[in-house]
């Protein structure tokens, strides 16, 4: 990448950063509709796998992809957020389209943008956001390319989230939980609702498994729309999975045959899980009753990754990274350390988003972290390193709560009280949201 594009890239990440922020969101389709339309509704121009919940979304959408390409297929993925740069959201082929691309289709739409933008200002409502622009963006590159299938992962809810406008061959729903409850709701049942908005007519809904509520409204949105339904634990599964060298042995029951000894390099239960759902969507896309060719199969899981997605970035001590940001995700990550990670010792390395159910976060970790620093990742948006540290002591206790000024100074306080922990079996894992799991990878040097 030169120097002009470096500066092309930069120019155009500061004019999406002035939009409206993609954490917050306006119950509405107009804007990207009248887009799309403009456009000549470019998220028609392939067939599309649709994809929404509340954690687990990213990892499955890159296993579905991987999974399509090993098959032979031209794939596109939108996922969010990213990690280090803007163009890992939009990947061709599994890799991120280039600065240059990226640059390129900003401009082209750019005055298309100013169109919508002007409308929706002179009726009262809000330029197009962040978010809105780069969905659209994903849209125009996937039809300029172009792709067999795209994987599209909603942003935020599903009803009134910009990826709303694809018609998707195939819905998934991974595993429902609550965040984002300020623009989702306060219930899980108004969560729930908010996602099963993806289910559309003539379509093969692929769901995770659930807890009850939110099951029966995926399952009443689907009869309501007339949707075929394939259910986690019921028409497909994890069969057995067995711990391996750098990841976990699964045999899975899939909607249209069986899979054996497929080794994915990624671990704990909820990866399996994940895969699970991957592999079923996969075989939706195809009609559900095509069984697929296991080579490829084992192929697509051996190269599936999930970068900041309990990670390991370092050795000696391990470190691991992970986007943990809600307390289901700091459940599953709870889980996932006490089965997979033989540490006799761990520290927790913690910066949420002040916007988050951060006591949450904090009760789910507690029972597996031995101590904990807290710190603040730098960004406007994570909470305060006092208000944290207030309430870790609640969650852990004084005597098991340090702190750290940056996410820097964490770290090297985590891998002190490593190093004079007394045992070679210490880990230090880095969580707490999306932006503190890519802070830390870069300090790390796992880029």
């Amino acid at each position: 990448m030169t120097q002009d594009w470096l500066a092309e890239l930069a120019r155009v990440e500061d004019v999406l950063q002035s939009r409206w922020p993609e954490t917050k969101i306006e119950p509405s389709l107009t804007r990207i509709s009248h887009l799309m339309t403009l456009l000549g509704d470019p998220q028609l121009a392939y067939p599309v796998i649709h994809i929404t919940g509340t954690n687990g979304k990213t990892s499955t959408a890159r296993m579905i992809e991987s999974l399509l390409r090993e098959l032979g297929l031209n794939t596109g993925l939108v996922t969010s957020p990213h990690l280090h740069s803007v163009t890992e959201r939009i990947l061709l082929n599994g890799e991120p389209i280039t600065s240059e691309q990226f640059v390129d289709i900003y401009d082209e739409l750019e005055p298309f943008l100013a169109i919508v933008d002007a409308g929706s200002v002179a009726e009262g409502g809000p330029a197009m956001s962040y978010f809105e622009v780069l969905t659209a963006m994903a849209f125009a590159t996937f039809a300029d390319a172009p792709v067999d299938v795209a994987i599209v992962e909603v942003g935020m809810g599903g009803t009134w989230d910009a990826t709303n406008v694809v018609q998707p061959v195939v819905s998934v729903v991974t595993p429902i939980g609550l965040d984002h409850t300020d623009y989702l709701g306060d219930t899980i049942e108004e969560v729930a609702i908010e996602k099963a908005g993806i289910i559309k007519p003539d379509t093969l809904a692929v769901l995770a498994i659930q807890t009850a509520v939110p099951a029966e409204i995926l399952i009443a949105r689907s009869i309501e729309v007339g949707a075929t339904v394939a259910r986690q634990g019921v028409e497909f599964g994890v069969r057995e999975r067995q711990l391996a060298i750098g990841g976990q042995m699964i045999s899975f029951d899939g909607i249209a045959g069986t899979y054996d000894d497929v080794l994915l390099p990624l671990h704990g239960v909820h990866q399996a899980e994940n895969a699970s759902v991957a592999l079923a969507a996969v075989e939706a896309f195809f009609g559900g009753s095509q069984h697929l060719n296991e080579e490829s199969v084992r192929n697509g899981f051996a190269q599936a990754t999930s970068p900041g997605r309990l990670e390991v970035v370092r050795r000696s001590p391990t470190v691991i990274v992970d986007a943990a940001h809600n307390p289901h995700g700091a459940a599953v990550l709870a889980r996932a350390l006490e089965e997979s990670f033989a540490f006799e010792y761990i520290v927790g390395v913690v910066s949420v988003m002040g916007d988050k159910d951060v006591d949450g976060v904090l009760q789910a970790l507690e029972p597996v972290f031995d101590e904990i620093v807290v710190t603040w990742n730098g960004t406007e948006r994570a909470m305060s390193l006092d208000a944290i540290e207030q309430i870790a002591i609640d969650a852990f206790g004084r005597e098991r709560v340090r702190t750290g000024a940056s996410l820097s100074d964490a770290i090297d306080v985590a891998l002190e009280v490593a190093d004079n922990a007394g045992t070679t079996g210490v880990g230090v894992v880095v969580a707490g949201s999306v932006v503190t799991a890519a802070a830390a990878r870069a300090l790390l040097g796992a880029l």
